[in-house]
């Protein structure tokens, strides 16, 4: 049974096991990280497939619309700084469709790709292939595998789509006598399997109150991430625009996801092949921001967010003398990324800047006090 079980594990979860069988169970954020970012044999560095014929498909391989809008956005906001040289930054740039539409739309914006030093925080080698395919022929191109790597000199102009949902999370569940953390361990049969920490959770977490049962996620690196992007953006002046799938103020329960080829899989089934993702608490980012000195608008949904910026009469542009299969296909992605039965209502936008200014978008209502 043992030597069934091991032929069936990936190469990482062998070494998940190994590491848990040494050291006892390991934290979720820790699996996540492993999973996720092993250098080796980590999902992003040795697997990550994007796109229709890949594990998922993000914002910007539904439509073009997508990323013309927010570059469109973002040229805008300079326009309105006055116009200084800047850091475009895209953290996890996926395939670089987003950067490459981006670019494309905001190409006839007078004096704009001229301000621009283009940034990619990107860890995957595969992707980073992909991204400079995509992105070839540009100049001022650099990849970083870590914000920190930017330089500091200039104003930032920084998007993040679907990356805080990456970022590792800690979970914690609550029991009569207070609140334990979740880990991951290895069953009889060799297996990863869920389990609860030995110890309490320390008190100082401040989980709160919440049901017997409930789970609350955690996210070290998704807090840290942020003040880290409030410190520079309050240092160097700019804005910065955070879309991904979540809420202002999440419920309690576990929304620890894996996906494999489109399909929703058991988390902790083969790691370093199925991608892992949670939803983001985007009301922890924004009180982070707060707290930084940072003026913060939303969270909105996507699609709300899209619409003002012109969603629909881009749409109209687009279809305008296009084939009718064309057609169909662009207002297929217009609605997937809009509409509340696809992306529009899932997922949101968060926009932090230093600047006294209206973030396009957003509405002055919006701006979190």
């Amino acid at each position: 049974m043992a030597a069934d079980v091991a032929a069936e594990r990936t190469a990482l979860e062998a070494r998940i096991a190994e590491l848990i069988e040494a050291q006892g169970p390991i934290d979720v954020a820790t699996f996540m990280t492993l999973a996720l970012g092993h250098p080796s044999l980590g999902y992003y560095p040795a697997h990550a497939r994007l796109g229709a014929d890949g594990d998922f498909v993000t914002a910007p391989e539904v439509s073009q619309i997508f990323g013309e809008l927010i570059g469109l956005a973002l040229a805008d906001a300079w326009r309105t700084m006055g116009g200084p040289p800047v850091r475009l930054v895209e953290l996890g740039p996926g395939n670089g469709t987003l950067m490459a539409d981006l670019l494309r739309a905001t190409a006839s914006v007078p004096g704009f790709g001229a301000a621009l030093d283009i940034h990619l925080v990107e860890t995957s080698p595969a992707l980073r292939s992909r991204q400079a395919g995509r992105l070839a022929g540009l100049e001022r191109v650099h990849w970083h595998a870590d914000l920190g790597d930017v330089p500091g000199d200039r104003p930032l102009l920084l998007v993040a789509n679907e990356f805080f949902d990456a970022l590792p999370i800690r979970q914690f569940i609550k029991e009569e006598a207070g609140w334990r953390e979740i880990e991951v361990a290895v069953d009889g049969r060799g297996r990863l399997c869920l389990t609860r920490a030995a110890g309490p959770t320390p008190a100082a977490l401040r989980l709160g109150r919440a049901p017997v049962g409930s789970v609350v996620e955690l996210s070290p690196a998704r807090e840290a991430l942020m003040e880290d992007l409030a410190h520079r953006l309050g240092a160097q002046g700019g804005l910065a625009l955070v879309i991904d799938y979540g809420e202002a103020e999440p419920t309690p329960g576990s929304t620890l996801q894996a996906v494999h080829r489109h399909q929703k899989v058991d988390p902790l089934t083969r790691p370093g092949e199925v991608d892992l993702s949670s939803r983001v608490d985007f009301g922890a980012l924004a009180r982070i921001a707060r707290t930084g000195g940072l003026a913060v608008f939303g969270p909105v949904p996507q699609g709300a967010f899209l619409e003002r910026l012109g969603a629909a009469l881009r749409l109209a542009q687009l279809v305008r003398g296009a084939s009718a299969d064309r057609s169909a296909g662009l207002e297929e992605g217009y609605r997937r990324l809009t509409a509340a039965a696809g992306m529009g209502t899932l997922f949101q936008a968060l926009a932090v800047t230093s600047w006294p200014l209206l973030p396009p978008g957003f509405a002055a209502e919006e701006m979190v006090s």
